[in-house]
């Protein structure tokens, strides 16, 4: 028997034997040959064994779950459990009709994290190995592959869900306040306390160095093409000059990306030249790029980059600092957000964060800044580094919505119940379809 949850966890697993003994499982009888398992169900050719239902009764132990008392609890469990995995079969069986494939790497490396977690539960490797033997595996490679056995058919469920999405299979189902309402109502015990939340809007404005230093930068970035241009070595002038910290002693390398990674000028020529082709230098916030693609395929581009930025200094700070103060005192006197964007914003910073984010993820200077602060409110301008550049920019904030840590309630949960409700009765409909054109034979 294989219990994947008991090794995770660590810990011993007993039956219940009023459920053992419900499946019919045979006991093994002193000094005498191991019992033998049986079939429970058939699905298309494919036996359900009463060792794969006392896994997972295993599994609902080692997970906490209470075993019921009464012998009609317990035969609606074994039922549960049984059409769980019939259902789950027919998934499967569905999966491999519609020629759905699970990349080896794939169930690799789903394989290798859950290896990991599981041998972390562990002192030594021979407690891990002791344990598994317990747990009836032989060896650690028999363990592996059973795991990826169930990684394999857990991605094959997974993809055909995704396909039935995609082909209009798998229509949402409607859900009934009410019943949003009965699912909280048996649930809400186990929800935690909301965190506090926050909405904004915000314009960053950053340092913009002064036409003389700009004048410098797009010098030295036209020099360096026209190096590049004579035979000069991309990748070591790269490793030389560029001022992009993250890609320098890479040679500039940027890996494969795809549209839409970069600020629209940078995507544009990165995704329009050839391969091999040096561009001339091109603008964007961040400074002057040369751009070199090296290979192209489907949706993604493989490519280079040296970065040359105009030098930045006191009173371009400062410039900036009396900017941000004149972009809040024009906001709070009405002038429209999107305005003051198009103007003022760094477009490499993100304008708003219109979904509620937990106030403990922010960075420490929006905690400190929206700390007392209610809706609507438009802060004073607050200062973060710009790390890749080791200069200020400025933030000018307005909090759109904002909670403190509560209990949770209906309200909170509505539309996540109801998609999950509705997600959970297209499923069943699409199951219960399946059950009707397959074969399936239960024999408990």
């Amino acid at each position: 028997m294989r219990f994947s949850l008991m090794l995770a966890a660590g810990a011993a697993v007993v039956f219940a034997a009023p459920l053992a003994a419900q499946l019919g499982t045979p006991q093994q009888a002193p000094g005498g040959p191991p019992a033998v398992d049986g079939v429970v169900a058939v699905v298309g050719t494919t036996p359900i064994l009463r060792s794969d239902v006392e896994e997972r009764l295993a599994q609902a132990r080692a997970s906490g779950q209470k075993m019921p008392d009464d012998s009609a609890g317990q035969q609606l469990m074994l039922k549960g459990i049984l059409d769980a995995i019939i259902d789950e079969e027919l998934l499967v069986q569905k999966a491999k009709e519609e020629k759905i494939e699970v990349a080896d790497n794939d169930v690799n490396a789903d394989v290798d994290k859950r290896m990991q977690t599981i041998r972390a539960r562990f002192t030594t490797e021979k407690e891990f190995r002791d344990e598994l033997k317990r747990s009836g595996f032989g060896t650690v490679d028999e363990f592996r592959r059973w795991l990826a056995d169930q990684s394999r058919r857990n991605q094959l469920q997974q993809k055909l869900f995704e396909k039935l999405r995609t082909d209009g299979k798998l229509a949402p189902a409607s859900v009934t306040p009410a019943e949003v309402d009965e699912f909280f109502a048996k649930n809400s015990s186990q929800l935690q306390k909301l965190p506090a939340t926050v909405t904004l809007r915000q314009i960053v404005v950053a340092p913009k160095p002064s036409p003389k230093e700009d004048s410098v930068a797009i010098a030295k970035a036209e020099s360096l093409y026209v190096e590049i241009q004579k035979g000069g070595d991309f990748e070591q002038i790269a490793k030389r000059e560029s001022m992009d910290p993250s890609t320098k002693e890479l040679g500039g390398d940027l890996g494969w990306r795809r549209r839409g990674d970069f600020v629209p000028e940078f995507d544009r020529v990165y995704f329009g030249i050839r391969p091999g082709v040096v561009s001339p230098p091109i603008k964007t916030v961040f400074g002057y790029h040369l751009i070199r693609v090296d290979r192209v395929q489907p949706a993604e581009v493989k490519g280079r980059h040296i970065l040359i930025r105009a030098k930045l200094d006191s009173a371009d700070i400062q410039a900036a600092r009396v900017e941000a103060a004149e972009v809040a005192k024009e906001w709070r006197a009405g002038v429209a957000f999107d305005t003051l964007r198009v103007k003022h914003h760094d477009p490499s910073e993100e304008s708003s964060i219109p979904q509620p984010f937990p106030q403990s993820q922010l960075p420490k200077e929006y905690q400190t800044a929206i700390a007392g602060h209610k809706a609507n409110d438009i802060l004073d301008p607050f200062v973060i580094e710009d790390k890749t550049r080791g200069t200020p920019k400025f933030f000018v904030v307005q909090i759109v919505t904002i909670s403190a840590e509560h209990e949770p309630t209906v309200a909170d949960w509505r539309e996540k119940i109801r998609d999950q409700l509705s997600e959970e009765k297209a499923i069943r409909r699409y199951l219960d379809g399946l059950r009707k054109e397959s074969y399936v034979s239960i024999r408990i």
